[in-house]
């Protein structure tokens, strides 16, 4: 009956432990209201439109990955946490880091996306035009979208709790969630390729800085 006792009361108190580090993301909130400010086109604006991107077909379909977002950065964020508290702590900073960068970036160098005009009804055509209105086609230039879905994969990857299924699951979640950013006509391609870039070398400082602070085998 002890041994019980004594296991339950460990549970609990890895549970409160777990649940005050992930508590942590509440930190990224104040930073959207960076995002808001500068989501505008009162700085000069540049277009990374290419021939490319013109290429690309606008699938309206793709903003069910696109707003899936949401959910995959908490459950992927989460488990993280739950799972392995050194990789959720190193991608967590990482994602804080990533939206400073990003926002530095919009600062000096603001572009802008040419949206399609939206025909048709229906939920999917309904979905779109709320992301629209709430998004302005500004703040393009690192994608957040990408930048952060890839730090969730290199979450997963760098985790000693990784296995195929997880790092499947959100590997191909994430590939989805990029693309859609491009077939919604929410990004261009170097907006994607720069997020990918932005969040790899994050992460790697990131990492860095985290194993000579805390001095933590990853």
């Amino acid at each position: 009956m002890e041994k019980v006792l004594q296991k339950d009361s460990s549970a609990i108190k890895k549970l409160k432990e777990n649940m005050l580090a992930f508590c942590a993301m509440l930190g990224l909130l104040p930073l959207n209201i960076f995002y808001i400010a500068l989501n505008n086109s009162k700085r000069e604006v540049h277009s990374l439109i290419t021939a490319a991107d013109n290429a690309i077909p606008f699938v309206k379909i793709f903003i069910v990955p696109y707003v899936a977002w949401y959910g995959f950065i908490f459950f992927t964020m989460a488990y993280l946490c739950f799972k392995d508290r050194n990789a959720y702590f190193q991608t967590l900073i990482s994602y804080g880091a990533g939206l400073i960068c990003s926002f530095i970036t919009f600062y000096f160098f603001q572009t802008t996306v040419t949206r399609p005009e939206l025909t048709g009804n229906g939920i999917i055509t309904s979905m779109i035009q709320i992301i629209y209105s709430a998004d302005q086609p500004y703040n393009c230039f690192p994608s957040i979208h990408v930048l952060t879905s890839y730090l969730m994969v290199k979450g997963i990857m760098s985790s000693s709790a990784r296995n195929r299924r997880n790092n499947f699951i959100v590997s191909i979640t994430a590939v989805l969630i990029i693309i859609s950013t491009l077939f919604i006509k929410q990004h261009v391609l170097l907006d994607v390729v720069f997020g990918v870039i932005y969040a790899e070398l994050i992460f790697r400082l990131s990492q860095t800085i985290y194993k000579r602070i805390f001095n933590s085998q990853v």
